[in-house]
């Protein structure tokens, strides 16, 4: 605004200086100083022009860099069963591209918002004093620009939330044919996926096209009103001068008054037309933001804030406890869970068994803390579930990230040590195939686990549970899909893995798995049908 407001010192001392060398005949020797303070206030303009950007570039940053903390805590949070439904490729460009959109808004718009309320005033005001009828004028064409500013900024908003949902889109569709790169070469399909992610990209090209198309039309409209404007100013100003006008404050105008309102005209709307240009970054922000806020309106459960109750020291269990409790899904529509009541005490290892679709994944979900139950309630040790802190989790697909076999298995203890790592790799299994591999449990891995087979990805999953030596351990349907040799590694891994004395439920139909635990809860239907209670 600082800077904005120093043209009107800039034109007064222009049309001073120029006033006293036509009408007053005076020297450059006679003006150094008033040009010295025109060169002052010139220059503070830039420096206040560059300190705008930078400190509006810094501003967006950092309400960048807070937005993406805030969506990862919340992904976190939600877990993978709330966003089953998104894709992982849409989640990544929501956090890259749709934040990375808001950085135009917060930098240069919501700033030109603020200069275009105050300095149009301001450079009015000044006019006003030199001339009513020519701050008339300017007060009189000053509505029409965000008048048509919005007229096409509806359209505007429409084509980028389009364009927005195009790039999420794209990012999935380009995903899914690089994760399946291997398929589509054996089954020679990499000619038509590659045709297929070109005509995506083509897609995303149009609708990137619509958006310019629209802001420069925008922008060439309230280009010609302002233009119009600025000259009815200076068409009344110069027939003033010579004499043409005779009415009004015409008569009185001075080579100063009418040179100080010429000069300030063209500065009078260039806040307005800056405000033009960004209005597209207006419009991009709220296209990302139809993609971010359901995201971060998704409900997610309020975990315990540190330091919880306390919990068991590392090697004993956790009692678990579930109350009468309801899940259901599709708005209602599915029971998953219809008053499942559950007492286990601490050290057990409990076999969920039933058919698929019973409710046994949604029981360790409830413990896992991916999910609440719409009635009843969940406790462990007396409080509410803590994935981080309380369980270890193993799935029949278990994700192993690009890195070698020990980042993946630290991964269940950040801070545990070589040795530590290299015991649980031991108890694991992992250590089999890692012994043949050229660098050890140093042998780099790549995305999703490629290097390595189901089983092995399976014991890498068991050895980051096992070094956790976490209290309770969930594991869902851990053999599913392997071969009986491999099926018969993991089970001998887990046997040795899991003796900690921790509360271990685990979703099996293995006949090997329910003879090894101690307790057989059979699920149908949402319902407990049976339970064997504890036994030796």
């Amino acid at each position: 605004m600082l800077s904005g407001l120093l043209i009107i010192p800039q034109a007064g001392l222009i049309a001073w200086l120029l006033d006293r060398a036509i009408s007053h005949g005076q020297g450059p020797s006679e003006l150094a100083v008033p040009f010295a303070w025109l060169a002052g206030v010139m220059l503070l303009r830039v420096v206040l022009g560059w300190v705008r950007e930078a400190t509006g570039q810094e501003a967006a940053l950092r309400i960048q860099g807070r937005l993406r903390d805030r969506i990862f805590q919340h992904l976190a949070t939600l877990g993978p069963v709330r966003l089953a439904d998104r894709h992982s490729g849409t989640l990544s460009s929501a956090i890259v591209e749709q934040v990375e959109g808001l950085s135009g808004y917060y930098g240069r718009y919501l700033p030109q918002m603020m200069v275009a309320a105050l300095v149009p005033i301001g450079i009015s005001i000044a006019a006003l004093t030199q001339d009513w009828l020519a701050a008339l004028i300017l007060l009189f064409a000053a509505p029409l620009i965000p008048f048509f500013m919005a007229l096409l900024g509806m359209g505007a908003a429409q084509v980028s939330r389009s364009q927005q949902e195009t790039v999420a889109r794209l990012g999935g569709h380009f995903l899914d044919r690089l994760q399946g790169l291997t398929t589509l070469r054996l089954l020679n399909a990499q000619e038509r996926a590659a045709a297929d992610v070109a005509e995506a990209a083509e897609g995303y090209r149009a609708s990137t096209m619509k958006v310019l198309r629209v802001a420069f039309l925008s922008s060439a409209v309230l280009e010609f009103f302002s233009a119009v404007a600025i000259a009815l100013v200076a068409m009344y100003v110069g027939f003033g001068l010579i004499g043409y006008l005779t009415w009004g404050p015409a008569p009185e105008l001075t080579l100063f008054s009418g040179l100080f309102i010429l000069l300030m005209a063209p500065d009078f709307f260039q806040p307005l037309r800056q405000l033009a240009q960004h209005y597209h970054d207006r419009a991009a922000a709220l296209g990302a933001a139809q993609v971010l806020m359901p995201l971060l309106r998704r409900e997610a459960p309020q975990l315990p804030s540190p330091p919880p109750v306390p919990h068991p020291s590392s090697g004993s269990g956790v009692r678990v406890r579930l109350d009468n409790v309801h899940v259901s899904f599709e708005d209602g529509q599915r029971q998953a869970l219809q008053g499942v009541s559950l007492t286990i005490e601490p050290g057990e290892r409990v076999a969920l068994c039933g058919p698929s679709g019973a409710g046994k994944s949604t029981v360790l979900h409830l413990l896992a803390g991916f999910i609440r139950p719409d009635r009843g309630k969940v406790a462990v040790d007396g409080a509410e579930p803590d994935p981080v802190r309380q369980a270890a989790w193993m799935g029949q697909r278990p994700h192993v990230f690009a890195g070698s076999l020990a980042d993946n298995i630290r991964m269940g203890e950040p801070q545990a040590s070589d040795e530590a790592v290299r015991s649980a790799a031991r108890d694991a299994g992992v250590l089999s195939f890692a012994s043949q591999l050229p660098q050890g449990l140093d042998t780099p891995l790549g995305e999703r686990g490629y290097g390595l087979s189901g089983g092995q990805a399976q014991r890498v999953a068991l050895a980051r549970a096992a070094l956790k030596q976490a209290p309770l351990w969930l594991l869902d349907e851990p053999t599913a899909g392997l071969d009986p040799d491999t099926e018969e590694q993991i089970l001998k891994a887990l046997e040795r893995s899991a003796t900690t004395g921790a509360t271990l439920l685990i979703a099996s139909h293995h006949p090997r798995v329910l003879e090894w635990a101690n307790r057989v809860i059979t699920i149908q239907d949402g319902q407990v049908v049976q339970d064997t209670g504890h036994h030796a």
